[in-house]
């Protein structure tokens, strides 16, 4: 960023009858810290770290809503679970309920002590990395840290397009390439996406912008799906109507990178992933081979050639029409899921600011110590050596 930038906010304050609103302070505070960014070098000295936390604490601060400083004084600002979920996060989480407010106070504290990460501070938000880590207090943290930390190894997928409002982005949503299936209200199922991996048009966007897209909706399950932070998801590749085209497309190395991130960084659990509508050649191949699978994978991924297959996991009630089911359409949920995303403008458009800044980081030496990775300490990815 050029200093010519931040001249205008300069000059309006030198005049003595305009005064600057919190907004305008907000706004000066991040061009300060755009400004420390493209000059890292700048960094290396102990007085420009210390501005550079200043500057992160002080816009954090800022920008926090009363429901959020309510929280920093330990009041709770969660979601109930119902009762079914409820019971299973007791019993497969170890959540004890009495304990949550106090579990997303430690959690959020030892966030803002750390010098390397702007990280979302919101209940909900926090709560979910708790649930994704089983109440591990120091899992969490890690977890938490590599969600930050991982998205800088995967510019292609976390970039300037991560909006939701971004033209492409609304556009791979109105060609129902991802469509998640509403549950009922009481139904304590893992969450379901189905992926139709050849309705887009490979001409025109690439399996990255694919792959963006999915990572946002991922991002709003984990903080309004609670059956996806209780119960995890599974998720439906649909592969009619692919072509050689789609899996020339595919780019291995993004999608090694984005699956570890998957794994290693987002709280809520994959369950399942089961391929529909595949030919026939592709389900005889993948169950020649199943029996030597170990168990955890031979009961989490399936292939079959047959339409209803997916009836044996998904009530048919769920799905639209075009499944064979009774819900609606495709067009409805692609209707529900632009207005579900545009409703989460202001939350991507804050997120461009959260990050990790690896040479403030405390505890580099150790940062994966204890927990092995696919990544490198500061998030390069590291290419799998397969025999």
């Amino acid at each position: 960023m050029e200093n010519d930038d931040y001249q205008p906010l300069l000059r309006r304050r030198r005049n003595s009858y305009l005064k600057w609103t919190e907004s305008k302070v907000l706004e000066f505070w991040e061009l300060v810290l755009d400004l420390l960014k493209d000059v890292p070098e700048s960094l290396e000295k102990p007085t420009a770290q210390k501005l550079y936390t200043k500057v992160m604490e002080s816009r954090q601060s800022a920008s926090k809503t009363p429901s959020q400083m309510n929280n920093i004084n330990g009041s709770s600002d969660v979601r109930p679970l119902r009762e079914g979920l409820q019971r299973i996060a007791i019993e497969e989480l170890n959540e004890v309920p009495s304990r949550i407010s106090a579990d997303i106070i430690a959690l959020r504290d030892w966030l803002q002590k750390q010098p390397h990460l702007c990280s979302c501070l919101t209940d909900q938000f926090l709560l979910s990395f708790l649930r994704g880590s089983k109440f591990s207090l120091e899992k969490a943290k890690h977890k938490i840290d590599r969600y930050y930390t991982l998205q800088a190894a995967i510019p292609e997928v976390f970039n300037e397009h991560r909006l939701a409002d971004d033209p492409q982005v609304l556009q791979i949503i109105r060609m129902g390439v991802i469509l998640r299936i509403p549950l009922d209200e009481h139904d304590t199922s893992p969450a379901v996406t189905i992926i139709r991996a050849g309705a887009y048009d490979t001409a025109k966007y690439k399996f990255q912008d694919i792959i963006r897209v999915g990572s946002m909706f991922g991002e709003i399950m984990m903080l309004e799906d609670d059956n996806a932070n209780v119960s995890g998801y599974i998720e439906f590749l649909d592969m009619a109507g692919i072509t050689a085209a789609n899996l020339f497309a595919l780019q291995p190395n993004l999608l090694s990178k984005f699956s570890a991130f998957a794994d290693e960084a987002m709280p809520t659990r994959q369950k399942g992933i089961h391929f529909i509508n595949a030919p026939s050649s592709f389900e005889s191949g993948f169950n020649s081979l199943r029996s030597l699978f170990p168990d955890k994978i031979r009961n989490r991924v399936s292939v079959s050639s047959d339409p209803e297959a997916i009836f044996e996991r998904v009530r048919r009630e769920y799905l639209p029409k075009e499944y064979g089911g009774t819900k609606g359409t495709i067009q409805d949920i692609i209707g529900q899921m632009e207005q579900k995303l545009l409703s989460y403008r202001d939350y991507f458009e804050q997120s461009r600011h959260f990050g990790a800044n690896e040479k403030l980081r405390e505890d580099y030496a150790d940062n994966t110590q204890n927990f092995p990775s696919h990544f490198g300490l500061d998030g390069s990815f590291r290419m799998l050596d397969i025999d």
